[in-house]
């Protein structure tokens, strides 16, 4: 009984991990087709006045532009973190914690699409960027990002437990 409830709670899990992961990659390509399809590299398009532009950059390096001569290395970073995101997933017994790695995930592995998809060699495309917040320009993967970053912080500095024992385990221990 209590291995068929861990079970249908790490299928829960994953489903969530998947549908969250799904929708946030869907929603950054499509707004990054959207930048690239009305945006040109020198339209600049005001959004909130001294907030928020839109400028369509395609940005070889990561944050910032730091690293542009490494792209591949980013890539391949990116590759990394995606893999372990899905490994803390499967591990992680709290609701709170697959959302955030799925965010993550969504965020990590929306700009390695761009990596691999604008390629010219190994892993060196760009990432295309269109949100200007006037001291640096970014896209939607990158607020998933963010906000996966800011919800670890808090969940860590409020304790959120990463795995909680099963209810079950504890009555059989009681029992016992």
């Amino acid at each position: 009984m209590k291995s068929n409830t861990n079970g249908r709670r790490l299928r829960e899990r994953v489903a969530v991990f998947a549908c969250i992961a799904i929708v946030a990659i869907g929603i950054d390509q499509l707004t990054k087709y959207l930048a690239q399809t009305h945006l040109s590299e020198t339209d600049h398009i005001q959004v909130i006045p001294h907030v928020l532009s839109l400028t369509l950059v395609h940005n070889p390096g990561a944050s910032l532009g730091m690293g542009s001569n490494a792209t591949w290395l980013i890539s391949l970073f990116a590759i990394i973190a995606c893999i372990v995101l899905v490994v803390l997933t499967v591990r992680t017994t709290s609701m709170v914690w697959t959302v955030l790695f799925a965010l993550a995930f969504a965020g990590a592995f929306g700009n390695l699409i761009d990596r691999a998809i604008y390629a010219t060699t190994f892993l060196n495309g760009k990432v295309v960027d269109f949100l200007n917040y006037g001291w640096s320009v970014g896209n939607v993967a990158d607020i998933f990002l963010m906000l996966a970053g800011i919800g670890i912080v808090i969940s860590i500095l409020c304790n959120v437990p990463y795995r909680t024992e099963p209810q079950i385990e504890k009555d059989d221990a009681q029992q016992a």
